[in-house]
């Protein structure tokens, strides 16, 4: 019987309640309850199954004398039982999510000590690749659905999920490149409108799981402030800004030289900017970028001769094309005019 795991002493007064129940009718009061919540969650430490501790319960019970004292009496102890038993498992649990949050805290901030050790523990060996994604947008409560739903399809040991500096973090073995679309997906369909998600390239080690991190949360800053409508943005389709900007004053350089004339402009210089922001995004096609843009064509091509004319450089020179969206990147990317 299972009965027969349950440790000697466990239930030590449980006959008595019993006992007590049968002769006067009595029902186990608060003390006793206590006990048998006491008892619970010790058998929950003990590692006893459940259904063993029940049944040993039960056991003592067919021992007694019939009736309904007793009956009353066992279910109010049993209902104890296994409020301790949860407790102390719910408590488990608890502990266990706040080592997690204490560990992705400290993987994400390359915080070294004991990181191999502790990273074993939630089954993630940190000599791997491994890439990050973040999300933005989160809603209350499904952080716990979308990681359930990850670790169902993945297994816990390759995902790893986590809530820092109001993002939602994924991190997943580069080898289950599907595990991000599939973070992707759920972010889809339960983050609030505006959401969007930012990947990292595959990094090795502890200190590339901080590098894909920040490239993550980097591609998003960088889709603000281009004004990208992409809903995914990969950090390595976006290599091309950080070398960019590593020559601050050179780009503000080009930015002044190539676009201050645009300030002149009557109606302002923002249309002109999102009339070649449209035209580079359709590769130069007009009309594409006039449906783009919800104007028509003749508006656009009268907008890149007004461009022409005020900045001396066209689109549809190959060089200066470059040169425009070059400037026209950086002027997003520093938010120009400045002050």
């Amino acid at each position: 019987m299972v009965a027969s795991e349950v440790p000697a002493g466990l239930l030590g007064g449980h006959l008595t309640v019993l006992a007590g129940a049968a002769a006067t009718g009595r029902m186990p009061d608060r003390a006793a309850l206590d006990a048998y919540r006491e008892a619970g969650m010790r058998a929950a430490e003990l590692g006893v199954p459940l259904r063993a501790l029940v049944d040993a319960a039960l056991s003592a019970a067919a021992q007694d004398t019939d009736g309904s004292a007793v009956l009353a009496a066992l279910r109010m102890a049993v209902s104890a039982l296994m409020e301790g038993y949860e407790r102390a498992q719910l408590a488990a649990i608890r502990e266990e999510e706040a080592a997690r949050r204490e560990f992705v805290e400290d993987l994400l901030l390359g915080r070294a000590e004991r990181l191999a050790e502790r990273a074993e523990h939630f089954g993630l060996r940190l000599a791997e690749s491994y890439q990050v994604a973040v999300a933005r947008g989160l809603k209350d409560g499904e952080q716990d659905r979308i990681e359930r739903d990850l670790v169902a399809r993945f297994g816990s040991h390759n995902v790893l999920v986590a809530v820092r500096d109001g993002l939602l973090v994924c991190v997943v073995p580069a080898t289950l490149p599907a595990a991000v679309g599939e973070f992707a997906h759920h972010v889809r369909s339960r983050f609030a409108p505006g959401w969007r998600v930012g990947v990292g390239r595959p990094q090795r080690g502890p200190g590339g799981v901080v590098a894909s991190y920040r490239e993550a949360a980097g591609a998003l800053d960088l889709a603000d402030r281009l004004g990208l409508r992409l809903d995914v943005v990969k950090a390595a389709d976006l290599l091309v800004f950080p070398v960019l900007l590593r020559d601050r004053s050179a780009m503000e350089d080009l930015v002044t030289s190539v676009l201050s004339p645009l300030l002149r402009a009557r109606g302002g210089h923002e249309p002109l900017m999102e009339t070649l922001e449209a035209v580079f995004a359709a590769q130069g096609n007009q009309a594409a970028a006039a449906r783009r843009l919800g104007i028509s064509a003749r508006a656009v091509t009268y907008r890149l001769e007004r461009i022409r004319r005020l900045t001396g450089f066209s689109p549809d020179d190959p060089t200066q094309r470059f040169t425009l969206e070059t400037a026209v990147l950086g002027a997003r990317l520093l938010e120009w005019p400045w002050p």
